[in-house]
């Protein structure tokens, strides 16, 4: 299509490209640009204008019929602002300007037509970057891609900065930022893990001096953010032209078979899981019989630099970037074989609680505590006891108390552990314990009847004392009872304490018994045979047994005296043997 100035309009300035293509005929982005390429430049002459401009006799009026035709906006601008000046300097010279003359007219059209021009140009610069696009892979993760540079303004050009998209990250994919650069180290890994890693990037490289040159790379810092997804690292590296390129490793991903052999070696052993929960990669576990780690010629790495090399140096910086990533979390191995760490823990859950559910119902139940109902009612005989140990001969003799200020009655207190002693000693020989019957009266009674000695000394009444006002009694009842304990013990006491009406037999021949002994007969009560002239008295016991009394003439006022006797006569006649003891 021929210009107002003679020249070829190219497609890319005509109205057919600027709509997207959608003409008379369709023009494809490809072959503007070619035409726009192949576009000689304009000559410009000195004062700055278009050789083809400067004699171009159209009139301001028809610019907009022009721009239609498919002149260019900067022929046009240039020669509406021409015209403007011509009809400004003429309206200036014929006089004063009534209503809006041909040159504001004029103006306003140069307006125009810079809308126009521009955005004639932003259409041309988004056609050139569509063109200029990489094809993109399916498989990889998307990008911001910056325009091209713009020839006319002379912007420098802009290219792509990170690979980096944290907001897609997911299960199946991670995005790691870029390393620092680090100070040259003989080892790029530090785990087993990451020199395997490493170990089959270097066995399966073609050149080794393109290895050192990736290394290099890698130690300056030159990888960009590296995505990881499923079988694919990917990542910028910037070479030595200003735009970097863009590199690929691509490693195998395992089948359900291989992850089903994988999950089964992880929860065999709970050391498994523990080890990967706290980021590490056991050896036994990578050994499982799944490759787990690569070998030589399993890393496939693609780049768009020239280079034609296996590896080229960028993607063996890669390579050793990923290394470091692999030192960091095994869980990205993980992830480039298949499965996303959320994805991999939830299974070896469900399978390790799956594996423990059927070992309990394989096993036998745990046996419950205690003795079961069936074995407790079943008829057993129980092994003989031991034979007892012989019985010491007497009791042992307690050690002595040494006496304190203030404190108990040393003698006291050795009375009361020979009593214990003498108790324990009952106990083991007899197996019975005949003092734990008594009362508490009765076993004050008998605790001051065991005191030695006879007659009542100072140490003697402060023992009285006290055990008598403990069962509520006086000194001089405990004294009498004492006494009667001393003659017959408990029975002793209850002749003394409780009288009775025996039945007829052995006490109403004790009369007859006493007359035939030279006696006065007795006067008989209940179970008492006092003298008729009084100080003498027999009391018949609840076993059996007489028990002498005597009194002071003319007083009721008995203390035992003498030892009981089955004969009546026999309890007399021993009355000389007794002690009295008066309070």
């Amino acid at each position: 299509m021929a210009s107002a100035g003679g020249g070829v309009t190219d497609p890319v300035s005509s109205g057919e490209v600027v709509d997207g293509g959608r003409g008379s005929g369709e023009v494809r982005p490809g072959d503007a640009v070619r035409a726009a390429l192949r576009r000689p430049a304009d000559p410009v002459s000195a004062d700055g204008h278009s050789a083809d401009s400067l004699h171009s006799t159209s009139r301001p009026t028809d610019l907009a019929a022009e721009t239609a035709d498919g002149v260019r906006p900067g022929d046009l601008a240039r020669e509406a602002l021409r015209a403007a000046r011509a009809q400004v300097r003429s309206g200036e010279a014929s006089g004063p300007r009534v209503g809006r003359t041909p040159a504001e007219r004029a103006v306003d059209a140069v307006a125009r037509a810079g809308d126009v021009s521009r955005e004639r140009a932003r259409a041309v610069r988004q056609v050139l970057a569509g063109a200029f696009r990489m094809p993109s892979d399916a498989s990889e993760p998307e990008h911001r891609s910056e325009p091209e540079p713009d020839v006319e303004s002379g912007v420098a050009a802009h290219v792509p900065r990170s690979m980096a998209a944290p907001a897609r990250d997911g299960d199946h994919r991670r995005t790691f930022a870029a390393f620092a650069p680090r100070p040259a180290a003989s080892r790029f890994a530090e785990t087993w893990w990451g020199n395997a890693w490493v170990a089959a990037l270097e066995e399966g490289a073609l050149d080794a001096k393109r290895l050192a040159r990736g290394r290099s790379y890698a130690e300056q810092g030159s990888v960009d953010a590296i995505t990881v997804t499923p079988g694919l690292v990917l990542a910028y590296v910037r070479g030595s032209r200003p735009r970097p390129y863009r590199v690929q490793v691509r490693l195998r991903t395992f089948g359900a078979d291989d992850w089903e052999r994988f999950l089964d070696a992880a929860v065999e052993r709970p050391a498994h899981i523990a080890a990967l929960l706290d980021k590490e990669m056991p050896e036994s576990l990578a050994e499982c019989g799944v490759p787990l780690l690569p070998g030589p010629g399993d890393l496939d790495p693609h780049c768009t630099c020239p280079d034609r090399g296996h590896p080229c140096k960028h993607a063996a910086a890669l390579c050793y970037q990923t290394a470091r990533l692999l030192d960091a979390d095994p869980f990205v191995l993980l992830l480039l074989r298949g499965r996303g760490e959320r994805e991999l823990l939830d299974a070896l859950s469900r399978r390790n609680a799956t594996r423990a559910a059927r070992a309990a119902q394989e096993q036998d139940p745990a046996p419950l505590p205690g003795v079961r109902a069936t074995e407790a009612l079943a008829a057993r005989r129980l092994p003989p006891l031991p034979a007892p140990l012989p019985a010491p001969a007497h009791p042992e003799q307690p050690p002595a108390y040494p006496s304190a200020p203030g404190g108990p009655d040393a003698f006291q207190l050795d009375q009361l552990a020979t009593d214990a002693a003498a108790r324990a000693h009952a106990l083991l020989a007899t197996g019975h314990d005949e003092i734990g019957e008594l009362t508490l009266w009765q076993d004050a009674v008998r605790l001051a009847a065991a005191r030695p000695g006879s007659g009542l000394t100072a140490a003697t009444r402060s023992l009285y004392a006290s055990l008598a006002s403990a069962a509520g009694r006086t000194p001089a009842d405990l004294a009498r009872a004492v006494a009667a304990w001393r003659q017959g013990g408990p029975d002793g006491l209850t002749v003394l304490e409780e009288p009775w009406d025996p039945p007829a037999g052995r006490f109403d021949r004790a009369r007859p018994l006493l007359l035939a002994a030279d006696l006065p007969a007795f006067r008989p009560w209940r179970n008492h045979l006092t003298h008729p002239r009084g100080g003498l008295q027999l009391r018949f016991g609840r076993d059996g047994l007489w028990y002498a009394y005597e009194s002071e003439p003319d007083r009721d006022d008995w203390w035992p005296r003498g030892t009981p006797d089955p004969d009546p006569v026999g309890a007399l006649t021993g009355l000389g043997g007794g002690d009295s003891e008066e309070p």
